[in-house]
C-alpha cells in the first residue's frame, strides 16, 4: 500500500479550470437563474417550466416516464410536483389498467401558465443561443453526456 497525499493546490487549479462536471454545474445554475428571472412574471421557475412542458402531451404520462425524461428520481419528481399540485396546475390520477401507476396531467390552469410562459421561453432561449458559437453542437454534446 502506498501512502495517500493531500491534493496539491495545483490539483485544485486543474479541477477549477478543466473539470467538465464543475463547468456543467456552473453553466446549468447560470442558465437556470436567467430563465427563473424571465419566468418570474408567470409565477414559475425554470425547473417548473420544464416539468410542466414534460406533461404537455396528448395522453397523461406516467410518473416514471416523466422522471426518466427529466433525469430525476421518482422521489425528487414527487417533491417537485407538490407545489404545482397545490396551485392546481397539475393533477395526478391512477392508470385504469394498473392502479400502481400514477399518471400526471396538466390542468386548465397549468395549460394557461404554459401559454404565457412559452413566448417568454422562446425569446430568452433565442437570445442565449445567439450568444453561443455553436448551440447545435453544444446541445448534441449535452444529450450525449446525459445518456
Amino acid at each position: 500500500m502506498h501512502a495517500e497525499t493531500e491534493p496539491s493546490f495545483e490539483t485544485t487549479l486543474l479541477v477549477r479550470d478543466a473539470c467538465l462536471c464543475l463547468h456543467a454545474q456552473r453553466a446549468a445554475r447560470a442558465l437556470a437563474r436567467r430563465f427563473d428571472l424571465a419566468l418570474k412574471p408567470v409565477g414559475i421557475s425554470s425547473g417548473q417550466f420544464s416539468l410542466l412542458m414534460s406533461l404537455n402531451r396528448p395522453k397523461p404520462p406516467s410518473l416514471g416516464s416523466v422522471a426518466s425524461l427529466l433525469a430525476m428520481d421518482r422521489t425528487t419528481l414527487t417533491a417537485n410536483l407538490k407545489p404545482l399540485e397545490r396551485r392546481e396546475l397539475v393533477e395526478t390520477s391512477h392508470d385504469g389498467a394498473d392502479r400502481r401507476v400514477r399518471l400526471l396531467s396538466l390542468t386548465a390552469a397549468g395549460r394557461a401558465v404554459l401559454t404565457k410562459a412559452v413566448p417568454i421561453w422562446k425569446e430568452h432561449h433565442a437570445a442565449i443561443e445567439a450568444e453561443l458559437s455553436d448551440s447545435g453542437r453544444l446541445r448534441c454534446d449535452l444529450v450525449l453526456l446525459s445518456r
